[in-house]
């Protein structure tokens, strides 16, 4: 029986605009891609994802990498869209009484973007690289994510629109789902016995 489901943030609760990327570099007469070359290099993610140094302080070495910390101060607020069928996905698991949480690689900035969004609102727990130490994959993020819900990984469901990252989930036994969209993950959740509509 699952008892919790455990969602991705960024490619399945809220989205970014990979335009409003594109023009801030043709803005400023930047390679396509430049920018998220920069920002998502391992050498440079995992430190921020991990809580080892700050967003702003990411910010500012993409800055320097780039040669423009104009561009990357522009970059770095980049505004996201909440996805209202996905948000209302969430309110529906819960008044099913499942509880609801979010297990995101992210930075030290997190929980203050998901109170602006309001995206906090519709979930029961917040779990964010950044405070727990380790990054998905990593098994250590989702025993943390266990641990603080108490339960067995058979009850809990964990999906993610990254494939790499259900790996660590699956090495603990938690039932996972490659997210795609939403139709697709409300058929899985059918399928793991949780009665939502489709």
């Amino acid at each position: 029986m699952i008892r919790a489901v455990v969602f991705d943030l960024d490619g399945v609760l809220r989205r970014f605009d990979p335009a409003h990327v594109a023009a801030i570099e043709a803005r400023h007469g930047l390679l396509d891609g430049s920018i998220h070359a920069a920002a998502f290099a391992r050498e440079m993610l995992d430190p921020v994802i991990t809580g080892r140094i700050s967003r702003a302080a990411w910010v500012r070495i993409v800055g320097e990498r780039l040669a423009h910390p104009q561009a990357a101060e522009e970059w770095g607020r980049h505004p996201s869209v909440p996805d209202a069928g996905m948000l209302a996905l969430g309110d529906e698991l819960r008044s099913r009484g499942i509880r609801t949480a979010i297990l995101t690689n992210g930075t030290d900035t997190i929980r203050a973007e998901l109170r602006a969004s309001g995206i906090d609102a519709h979930v029961d727990a917040v779990f964010n690289s950044a405070e727990i130490g380790v990054a998905k994959p990593d098994p250590r993020a989702f025993q943390h994510v266990l641990d603080a819900l108490d339960l067995p990984a058979s009850e809990v469901l964990f999906t993610d629109d990254s494939s790499s990252k259900l790996a660590g989930a699956e090495a603990l036994g938690i039932r996972t789902h490659h997210f795609t969209g939403e139709v697709g993950l409300r058929a899985a959740l059918c399928d793991a016995g949780i009665p939502v509509s489709r």
